[in-house]
């Protein structure tokens, strides 16, 4: 696997020293003062310390920045750094972490989310065995900050290795926490940015990383999530009432890159849904599988028709 290529040149593989920070846990936060000092306390409790904690404040108009400035002063044992951006969303967020990330890691924890314990030394550990065998990085489980189980489904037996999209066509379920080469997606293209538009589907860049690389795979739970009531995943007819064309962008990946026949249908029917909702009429044209798209139209309808019912 070593030496693959992307986009036309070689990618290197970092020449770290060990005594070198190799690792960027990197959190988005939008108004989560009451949420982020959980994922603050989870990093200070970490055995390991080699790591940064970029925090990519999207605009809060809470007491975050207050509450980061606090914890920089304090003696923490690993460096925080915090960069505050107008408000654009989680993909835009992203997109500004990967600019400011200068390690050879980084992996996101979300701003209502914690580090499960010893997640940073397990990671180190995985990494310092595969590192140079042209791995894209690392896939682990997320566990329910409730009641510790595993979301979804774990890796099937004897897994070592996988894509993103690989583990779902063979009936993975759940989130998985994805530990990334900063050199390899940085390679690929920032998330597509739509005006007025908050949200595109950071599998997104994932999907295109799967293409031409493998995860290591590292069964243990590293990340412990809560989804909030007021979160994406919570709202998602409202994500697709109010960001469209950047679900039509995602929707048209999904359709040139299908992981399983039953996703390339579900994908021609929002495909169908989010173009008639960003008013797109050539949205037949412009796809990548007419037919297909052609046989959705009426169910793609429907389905827009729901989520504006929904929504209003």
């Amino acid at each position: 696997m070593s030496g693959r290529k992307a986009h036309g040149w070689r990618i290197p593989i970092y020449d770290m020293q060990k005594d070198k920070i190799r690792l960027t846990i990197f959190t988005p936060t939008y108004n989560r003062a009451h949420t982020l000092g959980r994922t603050y306390e989870s990093l200070l409790s970490q055995d390991c310390k080699d790591f940064i904690w970029l925090i990519i404040d999207d605009g809060s108009t809470d007491e975050t920045k207050d509450a980061v400035r606090a914890w920089q002063a304090a003696d923490n044992g690993f460096e925080i750094r915090y960069i505050y951006k107008e408000n654009g969303g989680m993909h835009t967020a992203h997109n500004t972490a990967y600019e400011n990330i200068d390690t050879e890691l980084n992996m996101c924890i979300d701003s209502d989310d914690a580090a499960a314990d010893c997640a940073i030394g397990k990671i180190l550990r995985k990494w310092d065995e595969v590192r140079g065998k042209g791995y894209a990085g690392i896939i682990g489980l997320d566990a329910s900050l409730a009641d510790g189980k595993v979301i979804g489904r774990g890796f099937p037996k004897g897994m070592t290795e996988t894509t993103l999209g690989g583990y779902y066509a063979a009936g993975g379920k759940g989130d998985k926490k994805l530990v990334y080469r900063t050199d390899i997606i940085n390679s690929y293209p920032a998330y597509p940015v739509f005006e007025r538009e908050k949200y595109i589907a950071l599998a997104y860049k994932y999907r295109q990383i799967d293409k031409d690389y493998k995860l290591a795979v590292l069964d243990e739970v590293l990340c412990l999530v809560e989804y909030q009531k007021d979160g994406s995943t919570k709202n998602m007819l409202r994500q697709y009432a109010d960001n469209p064309r950047g679900f039509a962008e995602w929707r048209v990946f999904c359709l040139k890159n299908p992981i399983s026949i039953k996703r390339l249908l579900l994908d021609s029917v929002h495909y169908v849904s989010s173009s008639i909702l960003s008013g797109d009429s050539h949205f037949i044209r412009k796809s990548p599988r007419k037919l297909l798209t052609l046989l959705a139209a009426p169910a793609g309808m429907a389905f827009s028709r729901y989520i504006k019912y929904k929504t209003r």
